[in-house]
């Protein structure tokens, strides 16, 4: 419990020691981590379109780009997106200003962007099946299946 307590009291500032890590500890926290200026957005709704994460990002800095994932199949929102500052100091203060705030009735998170893991090659296609003279690929079954 006296842990706790002394924690407190430097967090709070009462002790005269308290106001220099409170000073480092600001430093610390507010200190650039990002390396990109692009950074990835979730927790978006599913109404949320790439003009209306534009306008929500704006007035951080200049926009290079702001993309909603999307489905392929429907077209819907994915639920995260990215978007891209001309400066890292910019993405910067994005990342402060948004992070865990309300966009279309939903709470987003912002976070620095990962680089996108390579994907293994999709496994060769098995070649059992005859291929003809104009492309028509048959498949020979030995006996009835049904």
């Amino acid at each position: 419990m006296a842990f706790f307590s002394t924690v407190r009291r430097v967090l709070n500032g009462s002790s005269s020691s308290s106001s220099v890590l409170r000073s480092q500890w600001t430093s610390f926290r507010l200190s650039s981590t990002l390396t990109s200026p692009k950074l990835f957005i979730s927790g978006l709704s599913r109404l949320t379109t790439d003009e209306k994460l534009q306008e929500a990002f704006t007035s951080f800095g200049q926009l290079v780009e702001a993309k909603v994932i999307t489905d392929r199949a429907t077209g819907r929102s994915k639920g995260f997106g990215f978007v891209t500052y001309s400066t890292i100091e910019e993405a910067e203060k994005a990342r402060e200003g948004m992070n865990a705030k309300f966009l279309d009735g939903w709470v987003i998170f912002v976070d620095p962007a990962k680089p996108r893991e390579p994907r293994p090659p999709p496994p060769p296609q098995p070649q059992s099946a005859e291929t003809s003279e104009f492309g028509i690929r048959t498949n020979k079954t030995i006996g009835w299946c049904g």
